[in-house]
């Protein structure tokens, strides 16, 4: 099996998909075998010949070079822009975790390292019927580390101390924080990176500012997380 890392935010709309692009993009520039993997992706348009288009999948694929075909990164791919449980409520396909850990695991025999992305923030419905799937259940059945994604704004401190203590206490381990949408002299930025490491124990991986087309991390150290090496 090969390494990987799995992506999680703060919420919805912080940059997931945004910092998973760079993440693959700086790999796959320092020349390291690695793809992308979402098990459900919602809101997608539909490409002229109806079929669904995973609109993350695609913008990852083009920002970071990657030659993984589409058809593998993801497999659930929805109309509604909802969570993936009423999304599949209203389109039927409900998530089935069985073929979402055999995709995963797929590119993990195949490629040296997975960056795998979340729908939302971790408490996330991804199947809520007879069968209950949380985005936790996905990120333990991966057994993955977590990078925390978080917006550099007001109210970052509240929301990532909270999805840190969430993942500590379901035993998943996190190794960073990543703060999107980051201004270098806003002050409020400044405070919200050093008290957010300061309150979670975790390093601020990187901050990354609205448009940036690379990321600020040493590729050697991003693939030392991957393979889940201590720092």
């Amino acid at each position: 099996m090969g390494a990987g890392l799995f992506i999680t935010g703060t919420g919805t709309d912080v940059g997931k998909t945004y910092i998973s692009g760079l993440l693959l993009k700086k790999l796959h520039e320092a020349g390291k075998d690695a793809v992308y993997y979402k098990a459900a992706m919602s809101g997608n348009e539909r490409g002229e010949d109806g079929t669904l288009i995973p609109g993350d999948a695609l913008h990852v694929k083009n920002v970071s070079g990657i030659s993984q075909e589409l058809g593998e990164m993801c497999p659930y791919v929805y109309e509604t822009a909802v969570s993936p449980h009423l999304a599949a409520k209203l389109e039927g396909s409900p998530v089935e975790l069985e073929r979402v850990v055999e995709g995963y695991e797929k590119l993990s025999r195949e490629h040296d390292i997975v960056i795998a992305e979340g729908s939302g923030g971790i408490v996330c419905p991804i199947r809520y019927d007879k069968n209950k799937i949380m985005l936790e259940d996905i990120v333990k059945a991966f057994g993955l580390d977590c990078i925390i994604v978080a917006d550099a704004g007001l109210g970052t401190i509240n929301h990532v101390v909270l999805t840190n203590e969430y993942l500590k206490a379901r035993g998943i381990k996190v190794r960073g924080i990543i703060l999107n949408n980051y201004l270098d002299g806003d002050m409020m930025h400044r405070d919200n990176k050093q008290m957010c490491s300061l309150l979670t124990g975790l390093e601020v991986l990187a901050c990354v500012r609205a448009g940036e087309q690379d990321i600020a991390i040493d590729a050697q150290k991003l693939e030392a997380i991957c393979k889940g090496e201590k720092e």
